[in-house]
């Protein structure tokens, strides 16, 4: 089953709005990356004590806990990130999550990927075993100007950690802002460490984030892989489109995205919950 989610602090700041909007779009999931004006990994306990009860009131529950670790140079300490992991996990067990969303490190400008790729695999690799022991799993973003931007540093990165415990969230939008093909590119290479989605998608001459299905992210071709292989699992709605819609505010930007992806689900006969 296709369940929905979403990266719900672009709607509003305010958790109540986040809820609100969630659920009257019919979705019973988020992806927690920053409320009560603080990122995830922000929140003290008393915090955490709170948002679980607002979650029970709505049935609204944690997909992910949307962690900025490795979202970072890589010549930064690495220390600071294993401690950021353990608070991360810890996090996750409190709210019921499976997921955790990492990222593989920003590389200098200007500086070639592969001059840093034993550390990215080192550090990567560390993480993983964290994750492998706390029982959790990592979902690793190809997000833009970090070493895993493109399908085959991707790759490099899941086939050297090679553990059920460090997945991919394949974001098509970010692929094609990478100039990289998101299905006739990217999938066929990574389509077996697929865990996760990330929805949005880029016009790659404008440089801009669209809607589900109106860029250059092979949406339709997209679907219809998730469709043949049954895939179940999450599809995480991550709009970005404040420059595409300007004149509206989160939370209609937010409904824009997920109609869009509705309509794409809705054209393969795909339910989701």
């Amino acid at each position: 089953m296709l369940v929905l989610t979403g990266f719900a602090d672009e709607i509003s700041d305010r958790l109540e709005e986040q809820l609100d909007v969630l659920v009257s779009e019919g979705i019973s999931y988020l992806e927690l990356r920053s409320v009560y004006g603080k990122n995830v990994l922000e929140l003290t306990d008393e915090e955490l004590v709170r948002l679980k009860s607002a979650l029970s009131k709505t049935s609204v529950r944690v997909s992910s806990i949307g962690s900025p670790i490795g979202k970072y140079p890589i010549q930064d300490p690495f220390a600071p990130e294993l401690e950021k992991l353990k608070r991360a996990s810890d996090i996750a067990k409190q709210l019921d999550a499976r997921y955790i969303r990492v990222f593989s490190y920003y590389i200098p400008d200007n500086e070639e990927p592969e001059n840093y790729r034993g550390e990215v695999l080192s550090r990567m690799k560390m993480l993983t075993r964290i994750a492998e022991e706390e029982h959790i799993t990592l979902l690793m973003e190809n997000d833009s100007g970090v070493y895993g931007d493109t399908d085959e540093r991707c790759l490099s990165i899941l086939q050297h950690c090679d553990s059920p415990c460090l997945r991919l969230a394949f974001d098509p939008g970010n692929f094609v802002m990478n100039r990289v093909m998101p299905m006739s590119e990217a999938y066929p290479q990574l389509s077996t460490y697929l865990e996760y989605v990330h929805i949005k998608d880029a016009d790659q001459q404008s440089r801009m984030f669209v809607p589900a299905g109106e860029g250059d992210g092979e949406f339709s071709a997209f679907v219809k892989a998730l469709k043949e292989r049954s895939f179940s699992g999450f599809l995480s709605i991550e709009p970005h489109l404040h420059r595409a819609f300007p004149e509206q505010e989160g939370p209609e930007r937010f409904k824009i995205a997920a109609q869009a992806l509705k309509r794409l689900l809705l054209n393969e006969g795909l339910a989701w919950s």
